[in-house]
């Protein structure tokens, strides 16, 4: 009997032990079954961090790309090109002895800074209604070259073509003044159908116009005055202005053409002796860049430029002054040069 309960005591303890390293065991079991829980959470959690990174660089260089796609595929502004249209340097029409000279295809600044006109209002009575835009810098472009006169239209010139000569200070060399808009332009068609056949193919007479004018007076440069100098004074006398142009200080009448500098093209009298029509009705500028302009499509002032003899203020004889007056107002003061034009 004794044996007995030794024997089922020993088994006993040895169930009891047993069940106890099993819930150990599991115990232990579900310990490690945690921490590889957790390490495989830790594991997702890195690798979901790892990916979203890598979406959101993926995103990031995806819009880079389609900004960059974007902007390539936006229609880009070509400049027109420069066309090498071969003309001679010159052109004349020896039956009345028109000489004219080549102005190259290019780009200027056309207009004057600030501190060239600040001072104009004071001087300045005709009817540019805003001085702060009347000359405002902007770049002109040219894509063709032109021809203009190498000398204001003379007495005899104009009386050869149109029979009359309306000025009131008389010379056969002297330019030719008391002139209109209307007949300075009527001048100039008579030409084209007198002269057709000797006309360089795409190209006419014609008045040039605002830009046209500039861009020959200045000649390549971008002071006051085309002969690379500026005027000194608003107001008096300025020795460089006299150099190049006949003007209220050394003049009192209209002078020969051609009896002062040119500039570096050739050109004379674009300062002073008389101010010329332009083809341009008067507004205002602007900053924007132009290609070829040909000035507003109508108006109810003609653009004048250069000055006069009559000028005794040099800022009225400056490459950037302009005014304006109606087509049908002729003065003795005022002229014109012709100009050979690209016909678009």
């Amino acid at each position: 009997m004794k044996k007995t309960l030794f024997v089922l005591l020993i088994l006993a303890t040895i169930i009891s032990t047993g069940c106890c390293s099993k819930k150990e065991s599991k115990s232990n079991l579900e310990v490690k079954s945690n921490e590889d829980i957790n390490s495989s959470e830790d594991a997702n959690s890195r690798k979901e961090t790892k990916l979203n990174e890598e979406a959101k660089s993926n995103k990031e260089t995806n819009s880079n790309s389609i900004t960059k796609s974007k902007e390539e595929s936006k229609p880009k502004v070509e400049k027109k090109i420069i066309i090498d249209d071969k003309l001679e340097k010159t052109f004349t029409i020896k039956e009345i002895n028109l000489e004219m000279v080549k102005c190259p295809a290019g780009t200027f600044v056309m207009g004057s800074p600030k501190e060239e006109y600040s001072e104009k209002k004071k001087y300045d009575f005709m009817n540019l209604s805003n001085y702060e835009y009347a000359e405002i810098l902007h770049s002109v472009t040219f894509t063709k070259s032109f021809y203009i006169g190498k000398y204001e239209v003379t007495q005899d010139q104009y009386k050869a073509v149109l029979g009359i000569n309306p000025s009131f200070h008389k010379g056969g060399d002297k330019p030719v003044e008391n002139v209109t808009w209307e007949n300075a332009d009527r001048f100039c068609n008579i030409l084209n159908k007198k002269y057709e056949s000797t006309i360089p193919k795409g190209y006419k007479f014609a008045l040039p116009t605002e830009a046209q004018w500039e861009y020959a007076c200045r000649a390549g440069t971008q002071t006051s005055l085309n002969s690379g100098k500026n005027i000194t004074i608003n107001s008096g006398r300025c020795p460089n202005l006299d150099e190049i142009a006949w003007n209220g200080h050394n003049a009192s009448a209209p002078c020969s053409v051609g009896t002062k500098k040119p500039n570096a093209w050739g050109i004379y009298d674009m300062h002073g002796n008389i101010e010329e029509w332009c083809r341009d009705w008067y507004e205002e500028y602007t900053d924007k860049n132009m290609i070829d302009p040909e000035g507003p499509q109508q108006g109810k002032k003609r653009i004048i430029r250069g000055g006069s003899y009559q000028d005794v203020d040099p800022i009225l004889c400056r490459s950037a002054y302009r005014k304006s007056m109606v087509p049908f107002g002729g003065n003795i003061h005022r002229g014109f040069r012709v100009a050979l034009v690209p016909v678009e």
